[in-house]
């Protein structure tokens, strides 16, 4: 919806302004894989993440065991003896539901850090375009990267390298 919403906005800007207004666009992806710091924080986010879920594959592995020990012994345990079984299962299940949320949950430690790493190269990067927009007189500037359909795109108008630029690289 919202591409739609976009792209009828975009439209209607171009046939409003067509003659008296500048357009570029960039391409974010392109910018932020050329930027050394970006590549550094993927990384260490990869392995962030890489580190949570071993940590809750090896939880959820212990539960299944623990799970099919219960199964198993059902036969030879009390009533009382499988109802605290069966609680020390969903207590375990319910620490992994709560590990989960907090280490990949929307306000969770993973998004945490990458607003931390991340977020103030989209800072710089945006700040960039917005000097170059207000120093070269575009009206508009599109981002092509991350769902933006751009059916053709003249690389005259391609600005991302003017961005790296202005962020100090190549």
């Amino acid at each position: 919806m919202k591409k739609i919403v976009f792209t009828i906005a975009a439209l209607f800007i171009l046939i409003v302004a067509a003659d008296a207004q500048k357009y570029a666009f960039i391409d974010s992806e392109y910018i932020m894989e050329n930027i050394p710091a970006y590549t550094a924080a993927q990384e260490q986010l990869n392995q962030l993440s890489s580190q949570y879920q071993k940590e809750l594959e090896s939880m959820h592995a212990e539960i299944e065991q623990m799970y099919g020990d219960f199964q198993a012994e059902s036969v030879l345990l009390s009533d009382d003896m499988k109802r605290k079984r069966e609680d020390v299962i969903v207590t375990k299940e319910k620490d992994y539901k709560q590990l989960q949320r907090k280490y990949f949950g929307p306000s969770g430690n993973l998004f945490a850090k990458r607003q931390a790493l991340v977020k103030p190269i989209q800072d710089d990067i945006f700040n960039a375009v917005q000097d170059i927009a207000n120093d070269g007189s575009y009206a508009v500037i599109f981002d092509k990267a991350g769902g933006t359909t751009l059916f053709f795109t003249n690389p005259r108008y391609n600005i991302s390298d003017q961005i790296l630029q202005k962020l100090g690289y190549k």
